[in-house]
């Protein structure tokens, strides 16, 4: 295992970069800690396999250092570096049996026949393949040859890091809930690093324990489930992440008074933005509906039942916002709408402001 440092890396496609715009991946300074199990979530475009492209070495970044703890291997090839990749759609070998394809790697690294068999068996039995262990890959089908594939990662124990690239793509649903847990399983048990690519936020919130969020090439906020859930960094991390996502409304900030249209809303602290840029973000989650006239008046478009909640989509001062009721819960004829101000996020230019500010 590893500690991998990104020093101010960046990396572009063109041959003489000029501007930020000219750059897929921005300038990025950050650390990940030896052991920690770390999500690249983003959309597609926005720089997830650009990044782990540099990490593995099959990129050379145009600017900055990559160090595994502490050595420098900006130029040094994927197998220098020590690492396991898994990639989007399965790299196994057809003419290979399952136990095969598992023990390759570890042949390759000349590992003692005994250790081989043990660890290729335990693999077996982790990725639930047993009953199909001396069959021919090619006879498998894509969701069975990715779990192979996953397990050549996993079946080495002296990697720097393991690097997966959306390698769920191809599992059917009730499958990659399967596997995501075993990953989480594996990382505790193995304590590898662990960077995972995806665009799924589900599969980033539920294996990491550290998400990056990516947008446009540059990481907007790094920081727990938790941290991006109540205190999104940027507004597209919380556009992002949540179902539905954050609810974002322009607004005039005035010390501890937000104005959207006529309507005026407390917030918890004070803020000193008069004048500039700024909006209002609050999760559905912390929007609730009355038939109290004290609240702010909105107007219902629609219900979207989903059985364990219900969705309300509505419009306020000509901005539409979603709030999340529990599924037993009415909607007023007449409703009126309410925020926590705790739960009030206030962003400038998109970037999120402390109070005080």
């Amino acid at each position: 295992m590893a500690s991998i440092t990104l020093d101010k890396l960046a990396h572009s496609y063109l041959p003489n970069p000029q501007t930020d715009v000219d750059f897929a991946l921005k300038e990025l300074d950050y650390k990940w800690e030896d052991g920690g199990a770390y999500a690249l979530l983003g959309p597609s475009g926005c720089g997830k396999t650009t990044l782990l492209n540099i990490i593995s070495g099959l990129l050379v970044p145009s600017k900055g250092h990559i160090r595994f703890d502490g050595q420098d291997v900006t130029h040094l090839q994927p197998e220098e570096r020590n690492i396991a990749q898994v990639f989007q759609f399965p790299v196994i070998y057809d003419t290979m049996t399952v136990r095969q394809n598992l023990a390759f790697p570890l042949i390759n690294r000349k590992v003692a026949q005994d250790e081989i068999t043990k660890r290729v068996n335990d693999m077996i039995d982790v990725l639930d393949l047993s009953d199909k262990a001396d069959r021919k890959a090619r006879g498998l089908t894509a969701d069975e040859k990715q779990k192979i594939s996953l397990g050549r990662g996993l079946v080495r124990y002296d990697v720097n890091a393991i690097l997966f690239d959306e390698p769920l793509t191809v599992i059917d649903p009730h499958m990659k809930w399967q596997l995501r847990t075993k990953l989480k399983d594996l990382h505790r048990q193995l304590g590898h690093t662990m960077i995972y690519v995806t665009h799924d936020q589900t599969e980033a919130l539920t294996f990491a324990d550290k998400v990056v969020v990516m947008y446009e090439g540059e990481v907007v906020q790094i920081g727990t489930p938790e941290e991006l859930f109540n205190e999104p960094a940027h507004t597209f991390v919380g556009y992002f992440i949540g179902s539905p996502g954050m609810n974002v409304i322009p607004c005039e900030i005035d010390g501890k008074t937000a104005r959207v249209g006529d309507v005026q809303i407390a917030l918890s602290e004070g803020y000193s933005l008069a004048g500039r840029k700024t909006e209002l973000g609050i999760r559905p989650e912390f929007v609730s509906l009355s038939s109290e006239k004290s609240g702010l008046p909105v107007r219902i478009e629609t219900v979207e039942n989903i059985g364990r909640f219900k969705i309300v989509r509505a419009n306020l001062q000509g901005h539409a916002i979603n709030a999340v009721l529990k599924e037993n819960e009415e909607v007023p004829a007449d409703p009126t709408m309410s925020f926590e101000p705790s739960r009030i996020n206030v962003y400038e230019n998109s970037h999120l402001v402390k109070a005080g500010a």
